[in-house]
């Protein structure tokens, strides 16, 4: 059974996908309560960062360090370099990832910097993400910096 918290982030990847983007979603929890929720924007906003859990952080707001530090960070997919920088800036100290067979970020490294990780193998969202990376590689490919 999928949590209430990673089912916010499966329809964040879904609104993405809806607006032409790429279905990764990502929420963030303080205190049981959705704080932050975003989607991965980069086609739609022509964004060079707007990675779901990049959008999430952005529309969260400014927060104090403090909140940062009790938060959980779901994800439906391992995160990149980029998004796992901005984890450890922010001393978030849980990640809930969806799925990482279809990409797997820099999760050693959240680990190795005392993140606890989460790794659900959710269907779901290797579905979301296998389909979309078939029917869509040259932008897959753009999205995670390989072309």
């Amino acid at each position: 059974m999928v949590d209430n918290f990673m089912m916010a982030a499966i329809e964040e990847a879904r609104k993405g996908l809806n607006e032409g983007g790429i279905p990764i979603g990502s929420v963030i929890v303080h205190n049981g309560q959705i704080i932050g929720r975003g989607h991965n924007r980069r086609v739609q906003k022509g964004s060079a960062i707007l990675h779901g859990e990049m959008d999430a952080l952005e529309n969260t707001g400014r927060q104090p360090a403090s909140v940062y530090r009790e938060c959980i960070l779901y994800t439906t997919l391992s995160p990149c370099s980029m998004c796992s920088g901005a984890i450890l800036l922010y001393n978030i100290p849980k990640v809930v990832i969806g799925e990482n067979k279809t990409f797997l970020g820099e999760e050693e490294l959240l680990k190795s910097r005392g993140v606890k990780i989460e790794v659900l193998q959710n269907d779901e969202c290797n579905d979301l993400m296998a389909e979309f990376i078939f029917s869509n590689p040259g932008l897959w490919n753009e999205d995670i910096g390989e072309l």
